[in-house]
């Protein structure tokens, strides 16, 4: 009996001194990853869900800035609109632009909308680097309170100055954007990671399709009975911020270990230049752990992004002046003109860019870029219905793919501890252009007309294809 007990005894040591050693089977292993895979998506899923709410909020403004200007024109005298009013009638005048309520409003438009975009390249890669010391999950909860602080101020702005501080906070707190790319980057791998920036694509188009027929809702019923015209939408848009947070605090969970972080911000002078110096963005100065071939190609990247969106949201801002120069479209015709646009964008997604093999995301971009040459100079030629909506199509098809596919290539530049700052660098630069765009694209269209202003957009499409077949991708990670 004791020998049959010191025999047992014996066998239960050697299996406890053997669980240190313990290898998982292979049923065990695909287990684990099948759980960690569900998780993952869990998490893409989470970021799809929490960017759809914010850009519902954000897009609800859009189809409201008309209203807005000539309310604060009624009940606010002087501050800074009359001064912005002048700027934006000296610039109308420089161009030749006709002096209607159509044109005004959509430059004043595209005057806010640069000064948000400029925000964003000045946050962008600040935030993204700050969450590769901090986490993704502050960051993302720090940003959205700056959303909605600006959506509070924006509740009680009984003038335009008010609202414009609602715009520069909500504009310098806009980093969650690349962080939503960023944490797709961090639960990702191979397979993976085209569906999520997908995802994050289809987010957009989405938002872009609802938010503004929301804030169309509002502009129609808002106002009544003394009541102030931003009040409700301002509130919704709270409501909606504040559900977000919440979502955000209670499900997501961190995606950069401890262990994985960087160091710190750094505290120099040149390290902060380094993260918005227009130049040292562009060279991507503050990564610092890239073989010099990586980071050519980064750099690369970088300037065909930036040129792409350039040109792209440039005369995506013309559109507007061109279909109702040319077709007489109403504000509901144009606003139907863009839910086509964004419903076609978020089909492109779903069927197209979920489903790119790993490795061919760069092949999808480049052909992205072709369909928009002749997209563009049908757009600019177009005398007919018809043929602005074969234009508008393929515009839409390239809308759905070279970001996402861009933004996938780029992803896989970098470690754990620089991927928000190199996210948060390439969508700087991307907001710079969206700043820059509508600019020069309004002074080529009233200058030389639209027909030459697209052609000459379609041409200069080259240089990023160019720039774009040079690029030699990294494999992403499996």
């Amino acid at each position: 009996m004791v020998e049959e007990n010191s025999h047992q005894h014996s066998a239960n040591g050697s299996d406890q001194s053997n669980n240190a050693n313990y290898k998982f089977t292979p049923r065990q292993l695909d287990a684990q990853k099948r759980r960690e895979d569900n998780e993952n998506h869990r998490m893409i899923s989470m970021v799809f869900l929490s960017l759809l709410i914010d850009l519902l909020a954000f897009t609800m403004i859009l189809p409201l800035l008309p209203s807005l200007l000539d309310y604060y024109a009624q009940h606010d005298q002087g501050g800074l609109l009359p001064v912005l009013r002048s700027r934006i009638d000296s610039f109308r005048d420089l161009l030749g632009i006709p002096d209607t309520h159509k044109y005004n409003s959509v430059l004043f438009g595209g005057v806010i909308g640069s000064l948000f975009s400029f925000l964003q390249f000045i946050a962008s890669p600040v935030i993204g680097a700050a969450s590769d010391v901090y986490g993704r999950r502050p960051l993302m909860l720090l940003t959205m309170t700056g959303i909605t602080i600006s959506y509070c101020i924006w509740a009680v702005s009984h003038n335009f100055t008010l609202f414009v501080i609602a715009r520069i906070i909500g504009g310098i707190s806009k980093g969650n954007v690349s962080l939503s790319t960023t944490i797709v980057t961090d639960v990702s791998t191979a397979t993976t990671r085209g569906k999520g920036m997908a995802l994050i694509g289809i987010a957009f188009s989405l938002g872009f399709i609802m938010g503004p027929m929301i804030g169309a809702y509002f502009a129609m019923s808002s106002g009544g009975k003394g009541e102030a015209l931003y009040f409700k939408p301002a509130l919704f848009a709270i409501t909606l911020a504040v559900a977000d947070i919440i979502f955000i605090f209670l499900f997501f969970k961190e995606t950069l270990p401890t262990n994985k972080r960087a160091g710190s911000l750094g505290s120099s002078f040149k390290d902060a230049c380094d993260l918005i110096s227009p130049l040292s963005l562009f060279l991507f100065s503050a990564v610092k752990k890239l073989k010099p071939s990586e980071l050519q190609m980064l750099r690369l990247l970088g300037v065909c992004y930036f040129l792409y969106l350039f040109l792209f949201s440039g005369l995506e801002f013309t559109l507007t002046f061109l279909v109702h120069r040319r077709f007489q479209y109403t504000s509901m015709q144009q606003g139907k003109m863009f839910v086509f646009i964004g419903a076609f964008m978020a089909l492109v997604q779903g069927g197209c860019v979920r489903r790119i093999r790993p490795g061919k995301e760069k092949r999808v971009a480049v052909i992205g870029i072709v369909v928009l040459i002749p997209s563009f100079i049908i757009i600019g030629y177009a005398q007919s219905i018809a043929l602005l909506y074969i234009g508008l199509a393929l515009f839409s098809f390239a809308a759905g793919t070279v970001v996402s596919c861009m933004t996938t290539v780029v992803s896989a530049y970098g470690t754990a501890d620089q991927k928000g700052t190199i996210m948060g660098i390439f969508r700087s630069l991307g907001a710079l252009a969206r700043a820059l765009g509508p600019i020069f694209a309004s002074v080529w269209f009233w200058s030389m007309g639209p027909t030459i202003c697209y052609a000459m957009g379609g041409v200069l499409l080259i240089l990023p294809l160019i720039g774009l077949s040079r690029v030699v991708p990294l494999k992403l990670e499996h």
